[in-house]
């Protein structure tokens, strides 16, 4: 019987497992380090944040993408680094922790009555008092539902395709106004694919170069923070604890759009050279072509026909031979299967959303079961979609499991899950084994107050001017944040 199992090796189960080692747990880690950025970037892409902004968080803060890039002589000022430096970076974060990570694939968590019961595809049966589901996010990919229909030789998503190159020479048509999309697009141009960018957004937003530079009025009008430049981010990344004590439909409102999409000041360039785009127009519906529905440009195969609406209420069709949808991704408990279904459908969720609600140290409604990553991001807000939310994350979770493990009762083991019915009110816990958790001190109850009246005067709570510099991306393929 572990104290801990880890389901998940990126940035957020390798930052709680080195927390939780030097806390003196009994633990495991479960999965295969950085696998999302091993195998679900395409390659070629860039690092779209400053390197310090992108250290996973440690006990001792000696384990940074600075520090490793130093050991390996790779410069960190001149130019962005490759996300497959930040993949190596992660490999040796996990070299360097205790205890090792166990490249296995974890296919169920289940209640069990001392805890839970993990199991994994290579056979093994864990039993342990709490487990942190740190999950990578290509499970929560977000595809438009007009493209449910498709198969995915006519319709994928960005996460799918770490290489570029079969799509060289057809005609792609990339979905979104992110990074992610923004990036994928001109990799796309740049492989020799014949490609174009659609998104509902009526302009493109490019972050502008960093000013190193910057007196004090300016810093006071647009301040930096590891998210980017201007208070919006600066909320964001320094008061995620306040962010929680929002009303609920305001923080899936912020969930749900923040940060605004805009791609990397250096990436432009490369863009604008390369892709032709059609702003302002969704897509409604689409279908593939059958024999007798003449298609674009002829040739043989089937192709995908887009039903776009423009924003000016205009109709039109478009034909092409690929849908890449770069289109972010949705914290969905539902898409979590391995978690069993029964207690994933008693989890109590915010709102009336499919997001689980959580305590101050990530617990769920389910005593011993915690979250950390994409999952936490309607509880904590958007830090918690990048690397840099490890640093928040990971000391808190590890101190709720501890004391989790502290009011077990040896007789009786871990308690279920509390009804997904339960009247219990947002700001409190579910469970007495989490009260102590959600007890806001003077300051956090006057930020998290002045945090509501500032954003509820705000139209678009999140919105940032076009060209609104260096925000961070190092928490998802290329940065998307659509």
């Amino acid at each position: 019987m572990y104290d801990l199992v880890v389901v998940g090796a990126g940035p957020y189960g390798l930052s709680v497992a080195s927390h939780a080692a030097a806390a003196g747990l009994d633990l495991r880690v479960l999965g295969r380090p950085m696998a999302t950025w091993r195998e679900h970037m395409p390659r070629g892409m860039l690092l779209a944040s400053r390197p310090e902004a992108t250290a996973i968080a440690d006990p001792e803060g000696s384990r940074t993408l600075t520090a490793y890039c130093a050991g390996q002589g790779i410069g960190t000022e001149d130019a962005p680094l490759p996300l497959d430096v930040f993949a190596e970076y992660g490999t040796w974060f996990a070299e360097r922790s205790l205890p090792p990570v166990d490249e296995q694939t974890v296919t169920k968590v289940a209640p069990h009555r001392e805890g839970f019961r993990i199991e994994t595809a290579e056979g093994e049966r864990l039993l342990a008092r709490a487990v942190v589901l740190a999950v990578g996010v290509p499970l929560f990919a977000h595809r438009p539902p007009a493209l449910a229909g498709l198969p995915a030789e006519l319709a994928s998503h960005s996460t799918h395709h770490r290489d570029l190159s079969p799509f060289r020479g057809r005609e792609v048509t990339v979905l979104g106004a992110g990074q992610s999309a923004l990036e994928t697009a001109a990799l796309l141009a740049e492989e020799g694919a014949r490609v174009q960018l659609v998104a509902r957004a009526s302009h493109l937003a490019w972050d502008a170069p960093p000013q190193p530079e910057r007196g004090r009025p300016a810093a006071l009008r647009r301040p930096v923070s590891a998210l980017g430049t201007g208070w919006p981010n600066w909320v964001w990344s320094r008061l995620p604890g306040a962010v929680r004590h929002l009303p609920a439909a305001m923080r899936l409102r912020i969930a749900d759009t923040a940060p605004r999409p805009s791609g990397a000041w250096w990436l432009r360039d490369r863009f604008e050279e390369g892709v032709p785009v059609l702003l302002g127009h969704r897509v409604t519906a689409a279908d593939r072509t059958t024999p007798g529905v003449r298609r674009l440009g002829g040739g043989p195969g089937e192709r995908v026909r887009l039903w776009l609406a423009g924003v000016n209420g205009t109709a039109s069709t478009l034909e092409t031979e690929h849908v890449l949808a770069a289109t972010g991704f949705a914290p969905r408990l539902s898409r979590l299967t391995l978690l069993d279904s029964t207690l994933r459908e008693g989890l109590r969720r915010i709102g009336g959303s499919d997001a689980p609600w959580l305590d101050a140290r990530f617990g769920s409604s389910c005593p011993g079961l915690f979250f950390a990553g994409l999952l936490t991001v309607p509880t904590f807000g958007p830090a918690m979609r990048f690397v840099h939310g490890t640093h928040f994350t990971a000391p808190r979770l590890v101190e709720g499991v501890r004391q989790h493990l502290a009011e077990l009762s040896p007789a009786t083991g871990a308690a279920g899950p509390v009804p997904a019915g339960s009247t219990v009110p947002d700001s409190t816990a579910a469970h007495p084994a989490h009260t102590l958790h959600t007890q806001r001190t003077p300051s956090e109850r006057a930020a998290s107050e002045a945090l509501a009246e500032g954003l509820g005067r705000l139209p678009a709570p999140v919105s940032r001017p076009a060209g609104s510099p260096d925000r961070a991306a190092a928490h998802r393929p290329g940065g998307s944040t659509e």
